[in-house]
């Protein structure tokens, strides 16, 4: 679904990235590919966007980004330690400059008392920094909480990287 918010922020981003030269890939998990639906959905994107990968098991976070098996027996998958370590996987994958990942629980299942519904780790880095992550608690239904982490994504990529 693409909304003038998602739209709005898409361009903003296309055009803070290109002001930089910079390139960006994406990682996600519960939002299934859905912010690099957006901003791909940008004409002129293939000027700042590589790739993105949707590793929504963790099986495919650990064959296609290198995420440590380790990693995900201690953390989870919806962790801060996992979308960090999403965003070196990425750096690392792709011809990208910037990454960002997103991975969460969306519900309506899935949740427990730790990782309730609605939690959602994000991880935003460039190569040779230290991946910077959030973790947030949305509510709402299952489309509601991936909007919300799209938006968040996108808002929050602008405000660290602007």
């Amino acid at each position: 679904m693409m909304d003038a918010r998602l739209e709005t922020l898409s361009h903003l981003v296309g055009e803070r990235l290109q002001a930089r030269g910079w390139r960006l890939a994406t990682a996600e998990s519960c939002t299934g590919g859905w912010v690099a639906e957006v901003v791909t959905a940008t004409a002129g994107s293939s000027a700042w966007f590589d790739c993105g990968f949707i590793t929504y098991s963790n099986d495919a976070k650990c064959a296609l980004l290198g995420v440590s098996p380790m990693t995900l027996a201690r953390h989870g998958a919806v962790s801060e330690q996992t979308t960090a370590a999403m965003v070196r996987g990425t750096l690392e994958r792709a011809e990208a400059d910037l990454a960002l990942s997103i991975s969460g629980v969306a519900g309506p299942t899935g949740g427990s008392p730790e990782k309730p519904v609605g939690t959602v780790c994000f991880g935003w880095g460039r190569a040779g920094e230290t991946p910077g992550t959030a973790t947030c608690h949305f509510d709402g239904d299952r489309e509601s909480v991936r909007y919300q982490a799209v938006i968040f994504a996108l808002e929050e990529l602008l405000r660290r990287y602007a």
